[in-house]
């Protein structure tokens, strides 16, 4: 098995687990948790959508959509049509039931598979949230992703830090699912090298470990 088989595989095991992190339903000591120790998750997704405004009438690809809240709430705010793509099956099952329980007409699709060797259409944005941490040719990655966004792609990047780091990847490790670290020089060098014409970094501050990233065409 790859290493990216293995992420593959460790994320459809953890798909129910993960999707109770955006929809409250776990107990108030594990949401106090969350928002303590993982308060990146829900910084990323607010400035996402600062960050890709206006959303109403876009094309939106999310790349990693897991259980599919990004697709879920740029569908509230009016985007045409979006696109998710994982090679979870679980996870799909789960974005496939989040964004059918909206009412929605057929707004959305979603596609099982790993990028880049699925085939896509290009959009006016692509969101790419938590993925960065598991691809080992980042820069293939982007240079794919490139001539699918129309405007701009928002991605997050894992920064380094020297207590947290080593931890991750030992818990990673006993997971079977490796695990990639980038400093903000890099990230620059990989977008503009993959034909990306503006490069934001932000790094997330307090106890965060998130680079958030937007890229612009």
């Amino acid at each position: 098995m790859t290493e990216r088989q293995r992420t593959g595989t460790f994320f459809d095991g953890f798909a129910e687990t993960f999707d109770t992190l955006y929809d409250g339903k776990r107990s108030p000591f594990m949401r106090w948790v969350d928002r303590r120790w993982r308060s990146d998750m829900f910084i990323r997704f607010a400035r996402t959508f600062d960050m890709l405004d206006p959303m109403a009438g876009k094309t939106v690809l999310d790349l990693g959509c897991g259980s599919g809240p990004y697709l879920a709430e740029a569908l509230e705010l009016d985007a045409e049509l979006v696109t998710g793509v994982d090679p979870a099956p679980t996870m799909l099952d789960l974005a496939r039931r989040r964004l059918g329980a909206m009412g929605e007409p057929p707004r959305w699709q979603l596609v099982e598979g790993y990028f880049p060797e699925v085939e896509l259409e290009e959009h006016d944005y692509a969101i790419v949230m938590g993925v960065l941490d598991y691809i080992e040719d980042p820069e293939r990655f982007l240079s794919a992703l490139r001539p699918l966004v129309r405007d701009k792609a928002v991605l997050s990047f894992p920064s380094r830090h020297w207590f947290r780091t080593p931890i991750r990847k030992v818990r990673y490790r006993l997971r079977n699912c490796p695990v990639f670290f980038y400093d903000a020089l890099r990230i620059q060098n990989l977008a503009e090298r993959a034909g990306f014409s503006r490069v934001d970094v932000h790094k997330i501050p307090g106890a965060g470990m998130d680079y958030h990233v937007c890229l612009s065409t």
